[in-house]
């Protein structure tokens, strides 16, 4: 099988072209590929296929084999691929996802793809929608108990769920135990994506992300969206915010008036090559 390894400011993934290649049982695959010691090394699988929706669809299983509604990292990266590898030679792309089809707007510098920004939808916070258990109101900054401690927690949907926890010192923070726990917590039956973040000011975010399926991650794009949009409704920021994440930083704006919620970031390629499935 052939793969490419891509990467948006460090979340990194194995993407095949399923305009030419078949992939059987993508979980499995998912899970051993992503090792990175006895595999090639990942946050998980990208399958790049033919839909009557858009020019691709992305269709994603993270590094423990299970499937992904979304990825903001991911996209970009697949906006990229298309373009470059001449699937749909257009610098606004339409991917197909399983949350809907999504508008890439790509910049492009000597036909390479320079950058993208993804109109990544309305921010959704109705708690059935998400889904969380036991609320039927907006969960915003709600104290609940993890592993013995109060934590005021916000709950969003970019398409797939998160768990957002304003603290004061990210570096320190026990991501793994915090975020395992709320992972595998009743209160979010699908699981969820927990995104510890410092407000810096008003057009900042230091940010650390526990990804379901995946465990800590150097980015996640919908977690900054998710972020953003809870630091929004939080009177916390302003509506357009950097935000700084391990692999390096995104930048996200919520207009007024859009509705959608916008990231822009990079997408770099990293190798090429075959692997025998």
């Amino acid at each position: 099988m052939k793969f490419t390894k891509m990467q948006g400011i460090g979340n990194d993934y194995i993407y095949v072209n399923c305009f030419e290649e078949t992939v059987d049982d993508p979980a499995a695959l998912s899970v051993r590929l992503s090792d990175r010691h006895f595999g090639i090394g990942s946050d998980g699988l990208i399958l790049i296929r033919p839909t009557p929706n858009g020019d691709a669809m992305m269709d994603l299983y993270n590094a423990d084999g299970s499937r992904a509604m979304m990825c903001g990292n991911g996209i970009r990266c697949v906006g990229k691929y298309v373009y470059e590898k001449g699937i749909a030679r257009r610098d606004v792309l339409k991917i197909d996802t399983l949350s809907g089809v999504k508008t890439l707007y790509l910049t492009v510098q000597n036909e390479k793809v320079a950058s993208i920004k993804v109109a990544m939808g309305t921010p959704e916070f109705s708690p059935e929608k998400i889904p969380v258990s036991g609320y039927t109101e907006p969960v915003l900054e709600t104290a609940v108990e993890v592993c013995g401690q109060i934590y005021d927690v916000t709950c969003v949907s970019m398409g797939n769920p998160h768990c957002v926890i304003f603290v004061d010192d990210v570096k320190h923070f026990p991501v793994e135990r915090i975020g395992s726990a709320l992972e595998h917590s009743p209160m979010f039956p699908e699981g969820v994506n927990v995104e510890f973040i410092r407000v810096m000011n008003s057009a900042e975010l230091e940010m650390r992300v526990w990804e379901r399926g995946s465990g800590e991650t150097m980015a996640c794009g919908t977690g900054a969206c998710a972020a953003v949009a809870a630091a929004i409704a939080t009177g916390k920021t302003q509506r357009n915010v950097t935000v700084h994440l391990l692999g390096g930083d995104l930048s996200i704006e919520w207009p007024q008036d859009a509705g959608e919620l916008f990231m822009s970031g990079p997408a770099e390629f990293v190798f090429e090559g075959t692997i025998s499935v």
